[in-house]
């Protein structure tokens, strides 16, 4: 029994010795062996050197023997000097599984979060439920689950996957903005020994879960090469966020490069002569925005759009673009889930939207129709209408059928619209739109069907496919030099900086299901 003083202050530090690293030593001997990092080092890559305030070191559930932690790191710390919350599963103390006190500490910081108005950052490597707590585990997964809830929206919420993230623990990450893993690790509800014993099916972990795979599937935003470059990751994109929706993103270097540049110039003779020929969508991305910045987010799935977050005069902006290297920019089901997540992430944080459009509409084909485009294509549109941030379209190229709908036209709430004079804006392309309009005239023309074909096409992109019958109508607001771009934009996010909307009020904006 301790009586003095300095006996219990030699308890304390006993236990917080203890309380850094409570995991067996054969699971410790594990992790070293594996060359994975510990929660605490982990962290300290997420965090500002020093910056971490550790919560709970010694919450341990009840019984002799048990170790402290309960298989998680919790605290605060910053990033870049503000507050972020966060979390880290510990594989050496019931292999990251979730128990109660672990619960416990997972939905305390959570709540933390929620009081203060900052970021929560998970670090996952859990593998799921903690058999042994039967109920109470799975009662702690359904509560840590209802403390996001009330943070969906109003603080930014990160998951990083770190080796396995399995059963109950993807509930978690899935329900965050963005979620961030390395190569190495893999997700899953059910793994392929009960997959075997249930279906008779035989699969690999990484064919069933991992990283690249569940990154095709939507539900991993971005794969890292390792946990440095996760970590590096989700700093930058930090830094394109708020604390909380209530407060305003970081503004980063304001008033860069006022007047037009040599970079500015180079978009003037960007454009390909031919419509149907390829170019990057990123090598425009570059230009228009402050210093050639640009995070992209779910640059592994939907290449055919390309979203991420870019700085208009210091503040961030996020970007929505096809990309004609793909699918000749084709918009299909899966990039509308992406376009559809991106723009809501941005609308709830008060980002800005700039869509950058060169597509000739939907993709056709009847797997399409199959996997939902129609649904899905809806939800994206939806998703723009319900969006009351600052909202700018440059058409570059094409703007096709739906296409032009919905990626950001007036008619959708738009608030500023400008086009290149490349742009083709119209119901569909030329040929497509000869072969219907022009039947009877090809069919007339015998051996001249060709030369006529070729008439008919010139004329169509003349004088029907223009910007100018746009913007004659009031549906462009501006046809610019393309070298005005980054400048134009500016001007117009200055001038929508305090555009306020009032919508009505009602418990649910309801969606098919």
């Amino acid at each position: 029994m301790t009586t003095t003083t300095a006996e219990k202050l030699a308890e304390l530090r006993e236990k917080l010795e203890k309380a850094k690293e409570p995991g067996s030593a054969r699971a410790i001997a594990k992790r070293d062996a594996a060359g994975h990092s510990t929660p605490r080092q982990r962290i300290d890559m997420l965090l500002d050197p020093g910056s971490f305030i550790e919560i709970g070191a010694l919450v341990k559930m009840a019984g002799e023997g048990n170790p402290y932690s309960d298989g998680v790191m919790t605290g605060h710390g910053t990033v870049d000097g503000r507050p972020v919350a966060v979390f880290a599963h510990d594989q050496t103390v019931f292999g990251g599984a979730a128990g109660e006190m672990f619960g416990r500490k997972v939905a305390a910081v959570n709540d933390f979060a929620l009081k203060v108005g900052c970021p929560v950052v998970g670090i996952n490597d859990s593998g799921g439920a903690r058999i042994q707590d039967a109920v109470s585990s799975l009662a702690w997964y359904a509560n840590m689950g209802s403390r996001q809830e009330p943070l969906s929206g109003l603080c930014p919420q990160i998951s990083v996957i770190l080796g396995k993230c399995a059963g109950g623990a993807v509930y978690a990450p899935i329900n965050t903005d963005v979620v961030v893993a390395t190569e190495e690790s893999y997700m899953f509800v059910t793994g392929p020994d009960v997959i075997k014993s249930v279906t008779g099916e035989e699969v690999s972990l990484e064919d069933l879960g991992g990283a690249r795979k569940q990154a095709e599937y939507g539900n991993i935003h971005h794969v890292a090469p390792d946990e440095k470059a996760a970590f590096d990751w989700v700093r930058e994109y930090l830094s394109f966020m708020p604390s909380s929706c209530q407060e305003k993103a970081p503004l980063i270097n304001p008033g860069l490069e006022p007047e037009i540049t040599e970079s500015d110039l180079e978009l003037d003779a960007f454009m390909p002569d031919a419509d149907n020929a390829g170019y990057d969508m990123h090598d425009i991305i570059l230009r228009i925005f402050d210093d050639g910045t640009f995070h992209e987010i779910g640059a592994q799935v939907a290449h055919n759009v390309i979203t991420g977050f870019s700085r208009v005069d210091g503040l961030p902006v996020g970007v929505v673009a096809n990309q004609p290297t793909y699918l000749s920019g084709a918009l299909d089901a899966d990039s509308s889930d992406k376009a559809a997540h991106f723009v809501r992430l941005c609308d709830a944080f008060n980002i800005p939207l700039v869509f950058v459009v060169d597509t000739p509409g939907f993709l056709p084909g009847v797997d399409q129709e199959k996997v939902g485009v129609i649904k899905r294509g809806g939800r994206f549109l939806f998703s723009y209408i319900e969006a009351t941030v600052p909202k700018v379209t440059v058409v570059v190229r094409k703007a096709y059928g739906g296409g032009y709908a919905v990626m950001g036209c007036k008619q959708l709430g738009a608030d500023i619209n400008l086009a290149w004079p490349t742009a083709r804006i119209a119901v569909m392309g030329a040929e497509g739109a000869v072969n219907i309009m022009g039947r009877r005239q090809l069919a007339e023309a015998g051996e001249n069907a060709p030369a006529v074909r070729a008439q008919l096409i010139n004329f169509y992109n003349e004088f029907v496919a223009t910007p100018y019958i746009a913007a004659e109508r009031g549906y462009i607001d501006a046809v610019i030099e393309p070298s005005q771009t980054r400048l134009e934009i500016r001007k117009a996010l200055k001038l929508l900086k305090d555009k306020t909307i009032f919508k009505n009020p009602r418990k649910h904006n309801l969606m098919p299901l």
